[in-house]
């Protein structure tokens, strides 16, 4: 059985082995994305407070009078004074936001014909974020993520930068791994206690073959259970089919909080709240967020939706959802993540677990560490089965030499 998973481990590492190398060695450059893009791009998210911050609509109304044309799908607001004001864009649809979609569960559930104009329709450049200086309302850059370094990591990590295909042999080679560290487990498996205490340390004093199979066999060991969490995490992406089959085995959804409806507009105005009345009824329910994030309502009848990280969140996808009704500003409902039921925390802590951000900067760092340990069994994994194809060589020849050599000295 040994020999038969061994080979088993073997030919699935010479497949898959250097997909997986490409993907922990971005994933490795991904963990800390957030924190270098804001270091090498400080003035893009951090300004010199200076005076009172410009009411939400003052910077809607610049926006759009700087981009013709353009739509707002969000405002985020930061209660660290120092950063910018980020204004998400809407570009590239005939007639803005009307025709944006029906809110949030309006573009879900949505009707033929608007799927249909939405296809039709000019492609808009995806992702363009405004950031503003929130003291003087200038728009400090026009930011496209699809044009940036870290897209293209991103790509390559995902999709292999070949978009459908890519996925799918992301994903596959995803899978492999998954039965490589099963496989890899049972012949770790010690018989000894002696075998046992070997494989539980590096002989850093041994030759370079000998460090080599540790470096494969004994941090494999130690890795296992947490390359285990990152290649689930990273299936519920690749494969929809896993994504409902996870959910499905819990008797659980991962469907957000249905968002409620406005009531009909009693004014004949008819007007939407504003979006500092807006931060206003939200920042007295939960003052010491770390950011407030506004979503207008797309329509007559839906709600005024606004996204906040509380103080004390368990990680950075823990947000509290608020819906206000659009006319009068009163809270329809809100949803912590607290209340979500057990789809929808999974659902939320799936990135946070899979990028190393769920517990900050110390699990960031051993996320990091992982991912380039996991982009090096593949390669410690090759150099063993070299080893082991050479010594099996040598083995067979050295009979048929010394036949030879008998020969002649007869």
């Amino acid at each position: 059985m040994k020999v038969f998973f061994r080979r088993i481990h073997l030919y699935l590492g010479l497949t898959a082995g250097l997909v997986i190398t490409i993907s922990c060695l971005t994933g490795a450059l991904l963990v800390f994305e957030k924190e270098l893009t804001e270091a090498f791009n400080h003035d893009r998210y951090f300004v010199e407070p200076g005076g009172v911050r410009l009411p939400l609509d003052k910077v809607a109304i610049l926006v759009k009078e700087a981009v013709p044309g353009a739509g707002i799908s969000r405002i985020q607001v930061f209660a660290d004074p120092t950063r910018t004001l980020q204004v998400q864009l809407e570009e590239g649809k005939k007639g803005g936001q009307k025709e944006a979609g029906a809110g949030k569960e309006g573009r879900k559930k949505g009707t033929a014909k608007a799927g249909e104009k939405e296809a039709a329709g000019p492609k808009k450049e995806k992702g363009r974020t405004a950031f503003i200086n929130p003291y003087t309302g200038k728009i400090i850059e026009l930011y496209s993520y699809q044009q940036t370094f870290y897209y293209q990591v991103f790509s390559l990590h995902r999709w292999l930068l070949a978009g459908a295909v890519g996925k799918l042999i992301t994903g596959i080679s995803t899978l492999i791994f998954f039965f490589i560290l099963v496989t890899g487990i049972i012949l770790w498996w010690p018989k000894t206690r002696n075998i046992f205490r070997q494989r539980i340390k590096i002989k850093w004093d041994g030759n370079w073959k000998r460090v080599n199979n540790d470096l494969h066999i004994v941090l494999g060991f130690y890795t296992s259970i947490f390359l285990f969490v990152t290649v689930f995490t990273g299936l519920t992406w690749s494969f929809e089919w896993f994504n409902k089959a996870l959910y499905a085995s819990l008797g659980t959804s991962p469907k957000p909080l249905a968002a409620p409806l406005s009531a009909p507009a009693v004014e004949a105005s008819g007007k939407s709240i504003s979006y500092e009345t807006a931060m206003a009824v939200v920042k007295h329910a939960v003052p010491d967020a770390l950011f407030y994030s506004f979503t207008a309502p797309k329509d007559s009848s839906a709600a005024f939706m606004v996204s906040l990280l509380p103080a004390d969140a368990l990680h950075e996808a823990a947000t509290t959802t608020y819906y206000l009704d659009q006319f009068n500003g009163s809270v329809l409902t809100s949803q912590t993540f607290a209340q979500r039921n057990l789809g929808q925390k999974i659902r939320g802590t799936i990135k946070p677990l899979h990028t190393g951000a769920i517990f900050g900067t110390p699990s960031k760092i051993f996320a990091l560490i992982l991912a380039l340990l996991g982009a090096i069994f593949p390669v410690t994994g090759t150099l063993m089965w070299l080893n082991r194809t050479r010594k099996k060589k040598k083995k067979v020849a050295s009979p048929v030499v010394s036949k030879e050599t008998t020969a002649q000295v007869a």
